[in-house]
């Protein structure tokens, strides 16, 4: 695929800025809400964090997650809970926010609330879903699925294209590599840069192991800092998907694979160090 391209566009969401030539941003959240309590005290530590380091913060959360892997499994607070629940967030510590849409009947509720519409990974290809995001004028971060080569993501952002948003980012997090297995291609974010819009890294679904753990998903969150640093060093990456919690062996959902928050602080210093290093 070559040199990757110059980033067509940077995307603003509320103050701060995502693209080429601007500081490394962080996405950062529990998978899902799994109490309001738990929810404002993360968002709280994360946003005390990121303005005294002066961090590029965008707060994720989802109100539902509709792609678990047993019917038993803890989906969340739901639609109007957990909307309540982050519009709480964003008032009160004045963060932008993301959150996932699963359905067309969510987009309008949920861009009332969130700076940034998420389309899952396993919905990548759902044009109706992806076109009611984007008629939306909110930004909408695309997650490349897990059976997608990255190339093929042209197509997808053109359908957002197509709905008259620009206001889009493209997500790597990993591609599977066998049964319950995923694989991180660095080649992916290059391919996905030349693609012409800002690059993110999701480091903590990257070392998720699909359906691993039999009724839920497993992982290896010990390797995902190694992963974002090599994705960072690339040269590619405009910004860092972690999802994290106070308590990971406390959470409801993804606690195999997310970063206990009292190793984000050194890690991103790391991140930052290398993004500064490789933009020059």
């Amino acid at each position: 695929m070559g040199e990757a391209k110059p980033v067509m566009t940077t995307v603003r969401i509320g103050e701060l800025e995502i693209g080429q030539g601007r500081p490394l941003a962080l996405i950062a959240g529990p998978c899902v809400i799994s109490s309001r309590e738990d929810c404002l005290e993360l968002a709280e530590a994360l946003v005390e964090w990121a303005r005294r380091e002066r961090i590029p913060l965008i707060f994720k959360a989802s109100y539902d997650k509709a792609n678990r892997t047993s019917a038993t499994s803890f989906r969340g607070p739901g639609l109007e809970k957990g909307l309540a629940i982050l519009a709480e967030v964003r008032g009160r510590f004045g963060v932008p926010i993301l959150t996932d849409v699963h359905e067309t009947a969510q987009v309008p509720l949920a861009a009332e609330v969130a700076d940034v519409l998420q389309i899952p990974a396993f919905l990548c290809r759902q044009t109706d879903l992806i076109v009611a995001a984007a008629r939306t004028g909110r930004a909408v971060n695309i997650k490349k699925g897990q059976f997608l080569a990255p190339e093929d993501m042209a197509a997808v952002l053109a359908k957002a294209e197509g709905a008259g948003n620009r206001r889009l980012l493209a997500t790597e997090r990993g591609v599977s590599f066998g049964y319950h297995n995923l694989v991180a291609d660095m080649r992916s974010l290059l391919i996905l840069r030349g693609l012409g819009y800002p690059v993110v890294f999701d480091a903590t679904h990257s070392v998720q192991r699909p359906g691993g753990a039999g009724d839920h998903s497993g992982g290896d969150g010990q390797w995902a800092p190694a992963l974002a640093r090599a994705a960072v060093a690339t040269g590619a990456c405009d910004a860092v998907f972690l999802e994290t919690y106070l308590s990971p062996g406390k959470a409801l959902s993804d606690r195999e694979n997310s970063l206990p928050f009292d190793r984000l602080p050194p890690l991103w210093e790391e991140l930052r160090r290398i993004h500064a290093l490789v933009a020059q």
